[in-house]
Formats: C-alpha cells, sequence, structure tokens
C-alpha cells in the first residue's frame, strides 16, 4: 500500500520501520518540528525524522496540520493509507476522510481503557497487570474510532515505564503491519468502542512525580516504575531534590507513631520509608548532580538517619 506515516517520538520509529520491512510504499513521513535541546540549543531531528531520512523518505514537518497548505501537500501524494502513531497534533476531518482507507492509529492501550496522551505509564500507575496495543480507525474524537485488531502484554510486578514502552511498541510495529494486511485483503473488523472504564491519560509532567507520602506503599511503588525513566519520582530531602528510581512495597506492618515519609530502617542496600499504608523499601536513587545509583553506595557516601523526614514540595 502506498502510505504516509505521521509520527514523532520513539515509539512510533519501530511501525515505521515495519512497514518500510513488510514492503510497503511509505511515500511520506510527517513529522513534528525540530526542537533546540541541551546547553547549546542546537536543533534536534525527531526520532521518526532520523528513520525516514535513514530509508531516504521524505519528511514534512507542519507547524499546524490544519492549515490549509498542509492538508494540499498531503493529498498531492495520493496514499492508499494514514498510518499515524503518537503524531502530537489532533488532525481534520479533511485529513482523517483523505485516503480510500482513511487514517489508521497504533494506540499503546487497550482501548476504551487508557485513551489519552500517555496510556504506558498511566496503565501501571493505575495497577494493571495486563495492557497491550489497538489499532483504530480515527475519527474526529480523542482515542475513540472503531478499534481493528488488538494485542495484550502483560504487565510484570517489576515492570516500568521504560520497558513497557519498549515490548509495546514493537508489538504496534506488528499489529499495524497484519492491520493494514487486513484492510487491504478486506477481512477487517470493526469494533464500536465502549464506555470508557478508566481515566483519561493525561499527559505528563515533572510535578506528578513529586511523592505524596500519605499515599499507600503499592500506589508510591507503582508511581515510581510509572514514571521512570520520564519524568521520575522524586522526593524532597532537606534542600535536596531525591529521585527515587527502584522501589518496592513490602510486606510489614507500618510501625505506629511514625508519620508519612519517614525513614524506618536502614539496611546494607536498602531504607525503608513510612507510607500512609504500608512500608516502601528503596533501592536504587539519584541526587542533584550524580548519577543514578544503588542504595548501598547512596548510604556509604551520604549520611541518612532514622527519623529522618522526606516532604512533598509546596
Amino acid at each position: 500500500m502506498r502510505v504516509i506515516f505521521m509520527g514523532t517520538p520513539d515509539f512510533a520509529v519501530g511501525t515505521l520501520e515495519a512497514l518500510v520491512a513488510a514492503g510497503h510504499d511509505v511515500c511520506l513521513a510527517v513529522t513534528q518540528p525540530d526542537k533546540p535541546k541541551g546547553r547549546g540549543k542546537e536543533m534536534q531531528f525527531t526520532p521518526v525524522k532520523e528513520a525516514a531520512m535513514k530509508h531516504n523518505i521524505p519528511v514534512y514537518q507542519p507547524l499546524k496540520v490544519r492549515q490549509p497548505e498542509c492538508v494540499a501537500e498531503l493529498k498531492s501524494y495520493q496514499a492508499d493509507v494514514i498510518v499515524v502513531v503518537a503524531f502530537g497534533q489532533i488532525l481534520p476531518k479533511e485529513i482523517l476522510d483523505m485516503t480510500p482507507y482513511g487514517c489508521i492509529n497504533v494506540h499503546a492501550s487497550l482501548l476504551p481503557k487508557y485513551r489519552g496522551a500517555a496510556p504506558i505509564q498511566w496503565a501501571i500507575i493505575g495497577g494493571e497487570s495486563m495492557t497491550g496495543v489497538t489499532t483504530m480507525q480515527m475519527d474526529e474524537g480523542l482515542d475513540t474510532g472503531d478499534m481493528i485488531l488488538k494485542t495484550e502484554v502483560p504487565i510484570t510486578e517489576e515492570e516500568t515505564g521504560e520497558s513497557l514502552h519498549d515490548k509495546l511498541a514493537q508489538a504496534g510495529a506488528e499489529l499495524c503491519v497484519e492491520t493494514l494486511e487486513a484492510l487491504e485483503d478486506g477481512t477487517a473488523l470493526f469494533e464500536h468502542q465502549g464506555e470508557t472504564t478508566t481515566p483519561y491519560a493525561k499527559m505528563l509532567n515533572k510535578k506528578m512525580g513529586d511523592i505524596d507520602w500519605t499515599q499507600s506503599a503499592i500506589e508510591i511503588e507503582r508511581l515510581v516504575r510509572g514514571l521512570n525513566s520520564w519524568p521520575s519520582a522524586y522526593t524532597h530531602w532537606g534542600d535536596k531534590v531525591l529521585k527515587i528510581w527502584k522501589a518496592k512495597a513490602v510486606d510489614a506492618p507500618s510501625s505506629e507513631g511514625k508519620e508519612p515519609g519517614e525513614v524506618l530502617e536502614l539496611g546494607k542496600d536498602y531504607f525503608t520509608v513510612q507510607t500512609g499504608d504500608g512500608v516502601l523499601r528503596v533501592s536504587e536513587l539519584q541526587i542533584p548532580g550524580k548519577k543514578r545509583m544503588e542504595t548501598s553506595a547512596f548510604l556509604r557516601g551520604y549520611t541518612l538517619e532514622t527519623g529522618t523526614v522526606f516532604k512533598q514540595g509546596q
């Protein structure tokens, strides 16, 4: 099929690569404009742009896809289908209806669960044991189009946002190729979405990583895992911001008279913290100016005492 591909981050790259490998004619890659990054503010290509250039696929980076000139540009390619994976802009009806097969989206959840911008992380934070990928026929709603195919991916007890991202990116790439085959041979079935049972998976921001120690240990553990590697969960230790990269809710009773955020025990390679319900064991962290480290290394280099209380920022 002749395909226009629309995507921006790393999550979309695997699907673009899979479409090329499957023999589809990817005639254009549409991605967000380049942005300055780092101290030098050098312009950085999006991951999709880098991948497209590697395959000599033309790249188009409109500031707003709703602009008439963008719609005209896409139409000029006379594609059979538009594949959309984490593109980052809402598509107008003129683009949704532009090609014979419309716009096919690869969404990283088992729709209608976790509609929204960050379904991978919110599935972990929400305590799901299973997630997956859904391909759907896009409509004018936010992740509300008719579903075509699904594939399930288990969430392990140690799963992080980063590890689940990689699993779902691969699963989504394979599912997209399968979906286009079904569309082309006329075997695709379209299922209307019902009501969602989960909150909208809103975009992540750094502030949501600020640990509220009055929450339960399991809730905080899920937050730590879900926000690993970005934006990360953190707490305030005196005048320092302490990022927590690995933690586990342990089977231990809450200590009477201890307040949420209070350090209870210092082990050789961990320390435990009282929460609103249960105890959290911290085994990997990071302080400003240093790389991520095992808690054992942290305890050798820094003084932490039982009774210290970590705080949530104001």
